[in-house]
């Protein structure tokens, strides 16, 4: 099967860490997001990823420029504008005439897509989407659904208290080739607001999975750390990294690592190739990149240090992002 990567968006909310890598790229325990739902989609039959691009379109391009990932084959397409979900996935599949999953590129999820595939295959639905429960759905598009899954309406973002359900649209979508050629050419169109809410005009086309599987949109900051110490807990299986070996319990070390004797490490910690912790530094439940260095006597606790980046002897790193090669230290 193919599948049509969604990985347009510019993470405004992450800033400044996506003004020169955008959000897909950004690591998650030390691997980009992006591989992991790569992945994740390969795990289930997915052998061709079509990505659609908008925002920094090279940094995409030099980061799979084989044009492989693994045995995947990886295509991209360019958004000259933003197109909105539906018409971003229109473009991307132009040229495809075949079932296709869609997923949103922001999404850290172990979803079944087998399940999900065969869910769509016993309905004969033209559409099915991925559904998960959140405790407030207000800031979510809520989607009610009959018994068998046969969605009956979507709520945008009910007012708290409101809405029918707390099963909210998670993102991914199993589409025949009929929605596919539903959506308008090159035009700005929702599929959550426009393309499925249409369907709805004929019965028996668009299902809904619920689904219990993790999942974790990672466009904000907090959201972004809470992905890093959920996979650094097992959450979606373990090792935390391809290659991580168990240094001692929750310490997972990738390659070659500098460790000095006296140094504090408590689970659960990630260290990246080339990573070094001085002495006397104490690290705990955080992710520190390749070739990043703690010195002496500095502290990082529920915090993730990027590639190349420095926390300075005797500071302080406490719930924070220290971007790629940054250096954190007081000023004066």
């Amino acid at each position: 099967m193919k599948a049509i990567v969604l990985v347009g968006g510019e993470g405004t909310r992450l800033r400044p860490l996506t003004y020169h890598t955008p959000k897909p790229l950004l690591p998650i325990a030390n691997v980009p997001f992006l591989e992991r739902q790569l992945t994740w989609l390969g795990r289930h039959g997915i052998d061709e990823a079509v990505l659609s691009l908008g925002y920094l379109p090279e940094a995409f391009e030099a980061h799979f420029a084989s044009g492989r990932f693994g045995d995947m084959r990886i295509r991209w397409v360019i958004e000259k504008e933003p197109l909105g979900t539906a018409g971003g996935i229109g473009f991307a599949a132009e040229g495809i005439d075949e079932r296709v999953v869609v997923c949103n590129g922001d999404v850290l999820t172990d979803l079944d897509v087998t399940g999900l595939v065969r869910f769509h295959d016993e309905r004969a639905a033209e559409a099915t989407i991925a559904l998960t429960r959140v405790e407030d759905p207000s800031a979510f598009g809520v989607v009610p659904t009959r018994e068998d899954g046969e969605v009956v309406a979507f709520v945008e973002k009910p007012p708290p208290g409101r809405a029918p359900t707390n099963w909210i649209n998670a993102g991914t979508y199993v589409l025949e080739p009929s929605v596919l050629r539903r959506i308008p050419p090159r035009l700005t169109v929702s599929i959550e607001r426009e393309t499925f809410p249409r369907m709805l005009d004929s019965p028996r086309r668009l299902f809904a999975q619920h689904s219990d599987a993790y999942w974790l949109d990672i466009g904000t900051p907090r959201k972004y750390a809470e992905a890093q110490a959920d996979v650094l807990g097992g959450k979606l299986g373990l090792p935390p990294a391809p290659g991580a070996r168990e240094h001692d319990s929750g310490i997972w070390v990738q390659g070659d690592v500098d460790i000095a004797s006296d140094a504090r490490l408590r689970a659960a910690v990630l260290l990246g190739t080339g990573a070094r912790i001085g002495a006397g530094a104490d690290v705990a439940e955080s992710v520190i990149g390749p070739g990043a260095t703690v010195e002496s006597g500095a502290r990082v606790l529920r915090s993730v240090v990027l590639a190349g980046a420095r926390v300075a002897a005797d500071e302080k790193a406490v719930d924070v992002v220290v971007a790629a090669d940054a250096r954190l230290e007081c000023a004066g």
